[in-house]
């Protein structure tokens, strides 16, 4: 399954996010850039206190990100867990936003694969159009690739017609040739999406890290025709960083991923500073984020 792996250009990488990292969008290219990026997140709740008010709100904000300032897109999905999925599913119906709900015992996923899998049926079940699952990272770092293979590919299975986001927790990995070993094995057990964290712990997404998971996107598209799909996720705060992350896309991939059915933003605090930009270029005026709702 790695047989044709080739080590990761480590000053490359940090170089060309370096240039990217220098590029700046004026004008209608940013308006059109930080419309897109807000309709590529993913709104989140994944905390112990969740509670179905909470979910509603969330919910609520999906569709209405901010009434005052018209021809706003909606958010691409809302990410809770499989106990709150039925809910969102029923609040959500109608809007074309997607219910996504993690699973596989997540963020650790230190539980066997029966339980996991169960996890995932009852997500499913509850009618998520996408689950995202955690790999076993310690299963991945003792060198069992075979293993996490098999856990991904029985995942995918127990899906059915949901999508599939994979979360590598990159963070966990330690170098980017794990994150590129990770990536290839995830997308040749059969997920639609790679993801590079959970959000849980630091550091979460990064420029590099995600150059190199696109990289390997790009490579197996190239050997194979099939289109898979990006979300960094975690510590994307501000809208400068997400058009930078849209323009390490469009380079590496192509504007076929630029839309939200290939490329996702798991960062909910990302979406009101996309709105505040938004205003400011309507206004003049960046403005107060106490206009805003937290979710």
């Amino acid at each position: 399954m790695l047989e044709h792996f080739k080590p990761v250009d480590q000053t490359a990488i940090e170089e060309r996010c370096a240039r990217i990292r220098t590029r700046s969008i004026k004008k209608g290219a940013k308006i059109e850039g930080l419309k897109m990026a807000l309709g590529m997140i993913d709104l989140t709740t994944l905390e112990g206190k969740d509670t179905p008010g909470k979910v509603t709100q969330l919910c609520y904000k999906a569709t209405h990100l901010h009434d005052e300032l018209p021809n706003l897109p909606h958010v691409a999905a809302v990410c809770v867990y499989p106990t709150f999925v039925e809910q969102a599913v029923s609040l959500l119906k109608g809007s074309g936003v997607k219910v996504a709900s993690v699973a596989t015992g997540f963020p650790a996923g230190q539980t066997s694969r029966e339980v996991k899998l169960a996890d995932v049926k009852m997500a499913v079940d509850a009618g998520a159009d996408e689950v995202d699952m955690v790999i076993s990272r310690g299963e991945f770092l003792k060198g069992n690739h075979q293993f996490v293979f098999n856990e991904i590919a029985a995942v995918k299975e127990t899906c059915g017609d949901a999508r599939l986001k994979v979360i590598l927790e990159t963070g966990e990995l330690g170098t980017l040739d794990n994150v590129a070993k990770a990536s290839q094995i995830a997308i040749q057990a059969g997920a639609d999406f790679i993801k590079t964290s959970t959000g849980k712990i630091k550091p979460a997404a990064t420029m590099e890290v995600t150059l190199v998971m696109l990289e390997v996107i790009r490579d197996h598209y190239f050997e194979t025709g099939r289109m898979v799909g990006m979300k960094p996720a975690g510590g994307i705060s501000n809208a400068k960083l997400a058009l930078h992350y849209l323009v390490m896309v469009k380079e590496i991939l192509g504007e076929a991923w630029l839309d939200n059915h290939w490329f996702r933003f798991g960062a909910s605090s990302l979406a009101n500073d996309l709105i505040l930009q938004l205003m400011k270029q309507e206004t003049g005026v960046y403005q107060s984020g106490n206009y805003i709702a937290l979710d």
